[in-house]
């Protein structure tokens, strides 16, 4: 890692106090200065929705989340499935499990309070390095390095870094933890911001950034040549089978997934294993098997192709690991992304 300027974390604070963005979630330089303390619950909220959404769609998601359930007890007390409903849309089911999980461990092992450092937070469940950093400098000025996405790119620029992040990641943790004020969490959240607002993916406005004195990327013909991009795999490719079966009055027939796994304990239509190689269906009812085409999902790690059936059932006697639901109401089932795809297909939105 080449050698520059130690970051300026006074520079980056005035910017902060007159550039910070409005969040919801978020107690202003202000407010914090008039003794207004952010609110771990909906710091925590926000951070995890944030970790495969972008702020401007988190935004109605932490509305919704804060009017249904506007305290930790709340959210403890709340049905495991209804917050797997209103998850969906922001990634990652099991993140919305741990949510729940950590939400009951808080209520019921804290009384309702977040530990205050990074590491009594890491014991909670689903909170990880980066949540409990985030949490424990924001609400409680914590002095730790909190490095995200957006912060690797900014200090990836900042350090003109020649390979890829996470070749780097602890030199630039250590490089970010030495520059950490007294003010941690407004310091944290002003990095952020210059992530989002100042230095993004495609853009870096140098001119109007105030680690500009000290960034080596500045200094080359392209800023945005940074962070170096690591070599991508090749996504392997699943196929299967999804099945829609409607009964004589016309509902759908839905199971709820296994415990473990992918998208584990939500609710889909009858599915086949996913495989590497293409195979017949095997229907899991007899019925005038229609075929509707098939979706395409793309998960982190694979690429799924599922062919789609689906058939009016006459003999319903083998169905007894699932329900039967009014196709009215399955937008109060937790249904995933890929379960409403297929159901689409079928001619079911």
């Amino acid at each position: 890692m080449q050698s520059t300027l130690p970051i300026n974390a006074d520079a980056v604070l005035a910017w902060y106090d007159a550039h910070a963005r409005n969040l919801p979630w978020r107690v202003s330089p202000q407010d914090r200065r008039k003794g207004i303390k952010p609110d771990p619950y909906r710091v925590w909220l926000s951070e995890v929705m944030l970790q495969q959404t972008t702020v401007a769609a988190v935004g109605k998601f932490f509305a919704r989340f804060t009017s249904l359930w506007p305290t930790v007890f709340d959210l403890a007390a709340a049905p495991l499935a209804a917050v797997l409903v209103e998850w969906a849309g922001l990634g990652y089911y099991a993140r919305a499990r741990n949510l729940h999980a950590c939400a009951v461990a808080v209520a019921e092992q804290h009384g309702g309070v977040f530990p205050q450092t990074s590491a009594g937070l890491q014991a909670l469940p689903g909170i990880g390095a980066y949540t409990s950093a985030a949490i424990a400098a924001i609400c409680f000025d914590e002095r730790i390095a909190v490095l995200d996405g957006n912060l690797d790119r900014v200090l990836a620029r900042y350090c003109a870094l020649e390979v890829p992040v996470r070749e780097a990641k602890e030199e630039l943790r250590a490089a970010l933890q030495v520059a950490v004020p007294e003010r941690a969490g407004d310091f944290a959240q002003a990095m952020m911001d210059l992530g989002a607002t100042i230095c993004t993916p495609r853009v870096a406005v140098c001119m109007l950034c105030p680690l500009q004195p000290g960034c080596l990327a500045t200094r080359t013909a392209n800023p945005t040549a940074f962070p170096i991009k690591p070599e991508k795999a090749e996504r392997p490719v699943r196929y299967g089978h999804a099945f829609v079966l409607r009964d004589a009055a016309g509902d759908v027939y839905l199971e709820t997934r296994p415990d473990k796994g992918l998208l584990a304990k939500m609710t889909q239509t009858p599915t086949s294993e996913w495989t590497g190689a293409v195979a017949a269906p095997c229907y899991p009812a007899k019925g005038d098997w229609r075929h509707h085409g098939h979706v395409i999902h793309i998960f982190t790690h694979f690429r799924l192709e599922l062919d789609i059936w689906s058939a009016d059932v006459a003999d319903i006697s083998g169905l007894d690991r699932g329900w039967w639901a009014d196709p009215a109401a399955l937008g109060g089932e937790a249904l995933p992304t890929l379960f409403r795809k297929v159901l689409a297909a079928a001619g079911l939105d």
